[in-house]
């Protein structure tokens, strides 16, 4: 792994920084290096937090989670993959295969209920187009409330710029994120 481009901020943070990384984390659990290298502009950190889509919105966990998951994946930001992984994905009920097949070249249909493969279609289609086609669109607007298109599109879009971050800056993974899984 090679050495990250900009050493992350420091303690003690300033009274607003420390605030969000406390309601951010966990209790015990030291804030992310992405946060921490953020901190160092609490104008690009205040931005970025601004930007967050992790509170109870129109998507339930586990949608939420496939598209992070899948997005991250793709743009091969295993720093946050890992993060969401090890946070996330038993609370959002993904199995060890739809873990893997989150990171896999082709969606396995066997893996994954209708809508799931919804989301990962329209991750792939937002990361290999900027667009979507007709004929997904029409099967998302069948499945899901325009409110929850809009959504899984922020999140597509907010989590391509989590990986230009992360790959730019080349973070470090954080000692409990998970890797990638091999591919067989």
């Amino acid at each position: 792994m090679s050495t990250a481009r900009m050493e992350p901020a420091k303690p003690p943070f300033g009274e607003s920084i420390q605030t969000t990384l406390d309601r951010l984390m966990p209790p015990g659990v030291p804030p992310l290096v992405l946060f921490t290298t953020l901190a160092r502009s609490e104008r690009a950190f205040s931005r970025f937090m601004a930007a967050g889509l992790l509170d109870k919105g129109p998507l339930g966990l586990r949608e939420r989670e496939i598209m992070i998951d899948r997005t991250c994946a793709r743009c091969g930001s295993e720093y946050e993959w890992g993060v969401h992984i090890a946070f996330f994905a038993k609370r959002a009920d993904l199995s060890n295969e739809q873990i893997a097949g989150t990171v896999a070249p082709e969606i396995d249909a066997a893996l994954w209920s209708e809508s799931d493969r919804l989301i990962l279609k329209l991750a792939d289609e937002l990361h290999e187009a900027s667009t979507i086609s007709d004929e997904l669109w029409a099967e998302l607007s069948g499945t899901f409330s325009d409110e929850q298109i809009l959504e899984l599109i922020l999140l597509s879009g907010f989590y391509h710029t989590v990986a230009y971050l992360t790959n730019g800056l080349r973070l470090p993974l954080e000692g409990f994120g998970l890797r990638f899984p091999e591919r067989t």
